[in-house]
């Protein structure tokens, strides 16, 4: 499908549409060998493009409308910090990660999203003009490809937000701003609310959380964040694409302050019957622009395309392999197995994690205030 004939990102939430984002590109492919854990940064874009194309085909036929480019932490700043890549530019990334995002959208309905995330220069100098300057280099970037909207992501603190909102909205194309922060507000403690409104005075057209939290704790946020705008007299879209972990600990830091963080996040996974309760609280909040971040796999997104399938109209390619709610399990040979084809069951299931001597809960790191202070 030719992109100038596709009804863009705002053209659909107006008409009140269910937007399904995609998932979780750097954990996963981290998991699959192609990102490197602590540095986190995107150059498989450029050095192995057949895996980030594949996780993108497998969130498109599981029902995402929106394919993001593959361009967290690809500021220039970054990339030199990180020290991982040497011989590839921030633009090389971005480009690439451009033209397969395109790609694989043109394989359905699906818009392309640049994306933008918090940069080093701003926890090292808080310097406005240092930091809008990386934001515009990512942007001119972008704006050589054919990318449908900006969504400026993983930042938090407001005010680095609102420089990069500031700075995309030069552009022309709609501008969607997400938070990782807590009900608690963000790092300088300006509350979800606020920090709604401060994003919608600098122009982003959708705002919302994501990743840091779980589903439940980030629709809870965005609640806040709704309520902001409201008592200011303001509108925006909404949009939340949390954790796919469970963080009941709700911690300040998010779960990169937890003990499991990176590389023992398995048994907090979120399963897809979780998901269907977080699309459903999701929708009923208001929120039209629902999908996930790290841990959010394929069929993550499926079961929010399968739990909103009645708004949208349709399921996703990805449910013809797929029985609604265990129903395939009615041809098990096992009378056990065949019991639980219902939804009933998996509703109410209390999944075992299988460590009888784990704790349900873990204790993050101690006094993450203290931590960011040093």
């Amino acid at each position: 499908m030719a992109s100038k004939t596709r009804r863009g990102i705002l053209e659909r939430l107006d008409a009140g549409e269910v937007v399904v984002g995609d998932g979780g590109y750097v954990m996963q492919l981290e998991r699959r060998g192609y990102v490197k854990a602590g540095h986190w940064t995107p150059e498989a874009a450029v050095e192995h493009p057949d895996a980030v194309r594949q996780l993108a085909r497998e969130f498109l036929r599981a029902g995402a409308n929106v394919i993001q480019t593959f361009t967290f932490y690809c500021s220039e700043d970054k990339l030199e910090i990180s020290g991982n890549v040497t011989n590839i530019t921030g633009a090389q990334i971005n480009e690439a990660a451009c033209d397969l995002a395109r790609e694989v959208a043109n394989e359905g309905d699906a818009l392309v999203a640049g994306c933008v995330s918090k940069t080093p220069c701003y926890m090292n100098s808080h310097n406005e003009t240092e930091v809008k300057a990386i934001f515009k280099k990512q942007m001119d970037d972008f704006l050589k490809k054919d990318i449908d909207f900006f969504i400026v992501e993983f930042v938090d603190h407001v005010e680095e937000a609102v420089w990069a909102v500031e700075v995309l909205k030069a552009s022309g194309k709609p501008v969607g701003a997400t938070l990782c922060i807590s009900p608690h507000g963000d790092m300088n403690g300006v509350p979800p609310g606020e920090c709604a409104v401060r994003l919608v005075k600098a122009g982003a057209d959708i705002v919302g959380i994501n990743c840091h939290l779980d589903p439940l704790t980030c629709v809870r946020t965005v609640k806040l964040m709704k309520e902001g705008l409201e008592k200011a007299g303001l509108k925006a879209h909404l949009m939340v694409q949390p954790l796919g972990f469970h963080t009941p600990e709700c911690n300040f830091g998010g779960y990169t302050s937890l003990l499991e963080y990176p590389f023992a996040m398995e048994t907090r996974a979120i399963t897809r019957w979780d998901i269907h309760k977080y699309a459903r609280e999701a929708y009923n909040a208001g929120i039209r622009y629902i999908g996930g971040c790290c841990g959010f796999e394929a069929y993550h997104i499926r079961a929010i395309a399968e739990e909103l399938a009645a708004e949208r109209g349709f399921l996703p390619p990805a449910s013809e392999k797929h029985g609604l709610w265990g129903a395939a399990l009615e041809m098990h040979t096992k009378p056990w197995v065949r019991a639980r084809s219902r939804r009933d069951y998996w509703e109410s299931l209390l999944p075992a994690s299988g460590r009888p001597k784990c704790p349900s809960m873990s204790t993050p790191a101690a006094d993450y205030d203290k931590k960011m202070e040093s």
